[in-house]
């Protein structure tokens, strides 16, 4: 399939919440002390929330930068292209890349919401949840109909609680809500605690996808103080295979048929693999550790209940018959470092090469649909929905390279390893 030819839905891109997000979704009476951004003495923009100071951290918004000027220093708002945190630019750049639809995760919270859920103040804690969620819902999806996957932050201190907030959200068509790859490293019950039971349950009921994105459990794949950035981020993917065994393993996918999960920026290539280390493990082990899949294979329970996402990945695109071509969504990862905007499609047409225009479709868009409960086309004509299409109504957006370090930039462009502070 030619380029101009695809049409895109992105299933992981990143979302750097402006400052004004919470200007109508405060209550009285927490004026004061929702999170607000502040600029610090060494100019950048950061957020404060009860204590804590929360920078924007470069590598989170580097779209439109030449590579050299990536890093993971701290940023102010002039310092990102403005498609990184406002809308309207958000949906030019999506039109000039070609791109239909978007599903966003947070930044300043992180992933999963890790920062508001260790509030010591719950009440606060849940009305900041819940504001982060409406304003996401309703200013930032429904300010481009049809544009945007919507997806809810959970309650992570409460399982009832965090139940209540998917059924109010499903409520509001959201059948996403983002999670962590591993409760327990945060400070609450692990993923095998009966606990989590209503959370699960929601989730099942209300065909809400649960999202895992790589490093929401607050820890990094990092091998020693000294190691090199590039260990870090080589590995990163291997937090998902984690929480991918924990699930598999669980009692959670037995108890609850219903449920399903979207691994989130961990690549496809080593499903087959994994999927084979699952059957191989049964096979050798489950007469003794009591592992029962009804007769099936757990290669065959994995393909019911996990959607694995890739942004470019040769070698998981050759294979995606053995991982199931159901079970494959494409991610753009906007604007983080890994992303593949301003061309995505062009990047793909060579990824794709010698693979059907279904098998094409089904990765690109119709999967993600179907996972998501989600009609694009509702709201665009699928004729003015493709690459070429949108392209060509963004043909003046500006999507060259610049420079957007300002000069007091140009003296950090990296941090030591062990003085960063993860915002996953």
């Amino acid at each position: 399939m030619k380029a101009d030819d695809m049409i895109l839905v992105s299933v992981d891109d990143h979302l750097v919440e402006p400052p004004t997000m919470f200007d109508e979704h405060t209550p009285a009476r927490w004026k004061g002390r929702f999170p607000t951004v502040v600029r610090n003495d060494a100019g950048d923009d950061v957020w404060t929330f009860e204590g804590t100071v929360i920078p924007n951290i470069g590598l989170n918004a580097v779209a439109g930068r030449p590579k050299e000027e990536y890093g993971i220093e701290p940023t102010s708002f002039e310092e990102m292209r403005p498609g990184c945190w406002d809308l309207t630019e958000r949906v030019k750049d999506m039109d000039a890349a070609g791109v239909l639809a978007s599903m966003n995760f947070p930044s300043f919270p992180g992933f999963s919401g890790r920062l508001f859920a260790a509030c010591s103040d719950k009440q606060l804690a849940l009305d900041v949840v819940r504001a982060y969620n409406d304003w996401t819902v309703d200013e930032w999806c429904a300010g481009a109909p049809g544009r945007f996957i919507p997806m809810g932050l959970p309650v992570l201190w409460d399982a009832r609680l965090a139940a209540a907030e998917v059924r109010r959200l499903a409520d509001k068509g959201v059948h996403s809500v983002t999670f962590t790859e591993n409760p327990f490293t945060l400070g609450y019950a692990s993923l095998h605690d009966e606990s989590w039971d209503p959370f699960w349950a929601a989730l099942a009921d209300t065909g809400t996808v649960l999202s895992i994105h790589l490093g929401s459990s607050g820890q990094l794949a990092v091998t020693s103080p000294d190691a090199p950035m590039d260990v870090m981020i080589t590995l990163q993917p291997m937090n998902i295979c984690a929480v991918a065994a924990d699930l598999m393993w669980s009692r959670v996918l037995r108890e609850f048929p219903g449920i399903r999960i979207a691994l989130s920026e961990g690549g496809i290539g080593w499903i087959p693999y994994f999927l084979d280390r699952l059957d191989r493990t049964y096979d050798m082990h489950h007469r003794w550790t009591g592992q029962d899949f009804g007769g099936r294979l757990p290669s065959e329970v994995f393909r019911e209940h996990f959607l694995t996402c890739f942004i470019s990945d040769p070698i998981g695109v050759k294979l995606r018959h053995d991982i199931g071509i159901d079970n494959i969504a494409w991610e753009l990862d906007y604007p983080h470092s890994d992303s593949s905007w301003p061309t995505p499609a062009d990047q793909l047409e060579s990824v794709f090469d010698g693979v059907s225009d279904d098998d094409v479709d089904r990765i690109t868009h119709r999967n993600a649909m179907r996972w998501y409960q989600f009609d694009p086309f509702t709201h665009l004509p699928r004729e003015q929905a493709t690459v070429g299409a949108l392209r060509a109504r963004a043909a003046d957006h500006d999507i060259a390279e610049r420079n957007y370090l300002t000069g007091r930039r140009r003296k950090q462009v990296g941090i030591e390893l062990g003085k960063l502070t993860p915002t996953a």
